[in-house]
């Protein structure tokens, strides 16, 4: 395909065309590469559940445990850290201050 002759416009929407294009061909091949898991996995007499149970992740039911804070800005309680993950701003200019970070331990 020359595309020499195209002008800017043309080439455009030639490429939005492509993109589409693209787009609906992988669809299609998804689909049909879904279709025929799930055909030889009836003929292997295996059940959807059963083909996916084994490699998906389940959700448990169990809750994270909170983490107990461990400093706590002494002009304002709202302001708390855990002591885990980046330091907030108020405990990075306190230190910087020349304060001693155990003064912030609860």
């Amino acid at each position: 395909m020359d595309l020499s002759g195209l002008s800017v416009a043309e080439l455009r929407a030639l490429q939005e065309q492509v993109k589409q294009s693209l787009k609906d061909r992988e669809h299609q091949e998804m689909t049909k590469a879904r279709e025929q898991i799930l055909a030889i996995a009836q003929s292997a007499g295996i059940s959807l559940k059963d083909l996916l149970g084994s490699s998906t992740r389940i959700k448990s039911n169990v809750t994270k445990a909170k983490v107990a804070v461990r400093y706590r800005n002494p002009t304002d309680a709202s302001l708390q850290w855990t002591g885990r993950g980046r330091q907030p701003k108020w405990i990075r200019e306190w230190v910087e201050a020349g304060k001693s970070l155990d003064a912030l331990h609860v």
